[in-house]
């Protein structure tokens, strides 16, 4: 009996799986299955680092353009291109409910270096969750550092490495590391936790709002967060973020306008729920 290679197996899966509405993961596998092998170490890192940020778990079709511009808020140009990839790939093969690609544009590097400083040296606010899980991952973070110091010992050591890559991406992630160890400790060290049970009549940081898109009915539901605790897998949104900025301050009722690069969208402020809601 001969065995189909393990590419097509997912794209099988996958294929039988897309009247179910599959998962950004599924999708992710099936589109890295179908490349040349020799492309996929380059764009696997990036690809996946996308679904990860959107949450893996997620329908490909229940992601929408928001979610898409918000990653490219935080993003470089070099990581662009294979997302983009992706992106075009569902839409081609009838997974994604619209065109998704349009709207993936990286933030200039000067303007994302510009804003890291900014945030850094702003207090953070953030609900009770976003605290404690910050320090989960700070937490996380340190145990992970004297695995990393290990390997590069261990690369260090070994002299049969004409360049030692393996030396170089050691001390890469290292740096990478305490880079966000400082970070998370800076933002803990200022943050302030937000106070519960607060009145609600306008949205504000803390607050979950019920959204429905006026064109397609669809609804979301987002907390609104510091930029240090946002993360849309878990329907946390930025207060920073496009949709963000034009909800804080708006009542139950108003409609919101949130410019994409691909277009406008139209968003009715169904509910408001409290901080501690």
């Amino acid at each position: 009996m001969t065995v189909p290679p393990l590419s097509g197996i997912i794209l099988l899966l996958v294929k039988d799986r897309a009247d179910q509405n599959p998962t950004l993961a599924e999708a992710a596998h099936s589109f890295l299955a179908s490349l040349p092998q020799e492309q996929r170490p380059e764009v696997q890192a990036k690809v996946l680092k996308f679904v990860r940020w959107l949450g893996s778990s997620r329908a490909v079709k229940d992601i929408t353009p928001l979610d898409v511009s918000g990653y490219g808020d935080q993003t470089i140009p070099s990581a662009v291109k294979p997302v983009k990839a992706f992106l075009f790939y569902t839409r081609k093969k009838g997974l994604a409910s619209a065109s998704l690609a349009p709207h993936l544009r990286p933030r200039k590097v000067s303007a994302k270096v510009s804003m890291s400083r900014q945030v850094s040296g702003t207090e953070a606010t953030l609900t009770p969750q976003g605290y404690a899980e910050l320090q989960a991952e700070l937490a996380s973070f340190k145990d992970q550092l004297p695995e990393i110091i290990k390997d590069i010992q261990k690369a260090a050591a070994d002299k049969d490495f004409k360049e030692n890559a393996p030396l170089a991406a050691a001390r890469e992630q290292k740096a990478h590391l305490e880079g966000k160890i400082q970070e998370l400790e800076s933002t803990l060290s200022t943050a302030r936790v937000m106070e519960r049970g607060l009145a609600v009549s306008k949205v504000k940081s803390g607050d979950t709002v019920v959204l429905s898109d006026t064109e397609s009915g669809r609804e979301l539901r987002y907390i609104l967060v510091d930029p240090r605790e946002a993360n849309p897998a878990k329907g946390k949104l930025s207060v920073a973020s496009p949709l963000g900025k034009v909800v804080l301050g708006k009542e139950i009722g108003q409609t919101v306008e949130v410019a994409a690069p691909a277009g406008k969208f139209r968003y009715r402020i169904e509910s408001i729920l409290k901080a501690d809601g």
